[in-house]
């Protein structure tokens, strides 16, 4: 018997919060010679892993029959059937220099949709959640993506291709032509927060050329069931693959995207 999405969401806030409370007890104990590089300023620590397997223990012992994709342990394609698709700590080099925007974020998708979505923001305790045509949620309170329609009023988030140096030339194009046509842009550095805010309407746009699944599972549901949109840079809906996002609510989406179209070819 399948669980139903109130117990997949029940599994993945108890995993997102146990999770939390372990990063919020570790925060600022390691020192940089602790810290591994997996890539270009691509940073995991013993806290990364050890958070994966505390939530993975949570969600499989809640649903002994799923299994989970996670950033350090268990990357690699979405198999079918039930699977947790989870980033145990989003915002690795923030965590790392006590920067507070940092999440742990938790999504529970059956047969490639994603059916519920979990993100914890851990410095503040803000706990987001949404399940697939019920709505998206802030510690409770239902949320809704921004009404500005004007790019000239809207406030866009990004995230740098600090792994792809190689594709730094078009995001730097990129930017100059959002920053120019926009009211500003912002990098906080974890996407799945970044999402969680043009779910809850705090930024209108967003986007990024390279993401991963467990980047934006949980927090792309989140924008959709709070009335927004995303896609990969062809419009079509974002595949849980690594590639490029755009999200926004209905009327930034279809402006930043063609912005972004318009002439940045590689």
């Amino acid at each position: 018997m399948k669980p139903d999405a109130g117990q997949l969401l029940a599994a993945a806030q108890l995993a997102a919060d146990r999770a939390a409370v372990f990063l919020r007890a570790e925060e600022g104990r390691l020192e940089p010679d602790a810290w591994s590089l997996k890539g270009h300023a691509d940073f995991v620590t013993e806290v990364d892993l050890e958070a994966e397997r505390l939530i993975a223990e949570t969600l499989t012992g809640a649903v002994p029959d799923s299994r989970v994709v996670g950033e350090e342990l268990t990357p690699g394609p979405l198999p079918g059937g039930l699977v947790w698709v989870v980033d145990p700590l989003d915002g690795t080099t923030n965590f790392l220099h006590r920067f507070p925007f940092y999440a742990v974020s938790v999504a529970a998708v059956c047969d490639g949709v994603t059916q519920v979505g979990v993100v914890h923001h851990v410095p503040p305790g803000i706990r987001y959640h949404a399940i697939l045509g019920g709505g998206a949620y802030q510690n409770g309170a239902r949320i809704a993506v921004s009404r500005v329609r004007d790019p000239r009023h809207a406030l866009i988030g990004t995230g740098f291709p600090f792994k792809f140096i190689d594709r730094l030339p078009r995001y730097q194009r990129q930017f100059a032509a959002v920053l120019a046509s926009s009211a500003g842009i912002r990098r906080p550095g974890s996407a799945a927060l970044d999402l969680c805010d043009v779910a809850a309407g705090r930024f209108d746009g967003f986007w990024e050329l390279v993401l991963a699944p467990w980047d934006i599972a949980a927090g792309a549901l989140l924008v959709g069931e709070a009335g927004g949109v995303v896609t990969d840079l062809d419009g079509a809906r974002a595949p849980l693959t690594h590639g490029p996002v755009v999200a926004g609510n209905p009327a930034i989406h279809g402006w930043l995207l063609a912005l972004l179209q318009s002439d940045f070819n590689p």
